[in-house]
């Protein structure tokens, strides 16, 4: 590779980087359509029990790809708010199983509508065929960071 064109692929890392911190700030405006006490990391507790079903906490933080302390808080926050049930596992005792609630299940409508409305007013310019492109460029994206180990070089 020319050193043109090194730099020029470096260029083009460096703009995603960039571009994916902007995705970051829509992120937390459209967090500022959810319902009342339902935060994102709520939202996504519901959204991912109702998807996949009943299951286990550290199922949940392995679906959330985040820290079982981190999950845990989440999960008790909607617990605390009869969104989803712990049920002892009958597998075992010692675990329990999330499930969502019909109180859950109305938030998590609630917060899907407010979401995608947000969504629908922002983008409603945009042709059919952006947003198309969009949400495959976007899950082609999120899919090439469940299979690659990242290198820690501290990029932010």
């Amino acid at each position: 590779m020319s050193t043109q064109a090194a730099a020029d692929h470096r260029t083009r890392y460096e703009e995603l980087a960039r571009r994916l911190t902007g995705v970051g700030a829509v992120k937390r405006e459209l967090a500022r359509h959810l319902p009342p006490d339902c935060p994102p990391g709520a939202a996504a507790v519901l959204t991912l029990i109702d998807r996949h079903g009943e299951m286990r906490l550290s199922r949940l933080a392995e679906l959330m790809a985040i820290d079982i302390s981190v999950t845990s808080r989440h999960v008790a926050h909607v617990a605390d708010r009869g969104w989803i049930a712990r049920d002892s596992d009958p597998g075992d005792g010692r675990c329990r199983i999330l499930r969502l609630t019909p109180a859950g299940s109305a938030v998590l409508a609630e917060a899907s509508a407010r979401y995608t409305g947000a969504l629908e007013h922002a983008l409603a310019d945009w042709p059919a065929h952006d947003i198309d492109v969009l949400n495959t460029l976007l899950a082609r994206l999120r899919s090439s960071f469940r299979t690659v180990e990242l290198p820690d070089e501290g990029t932010p």
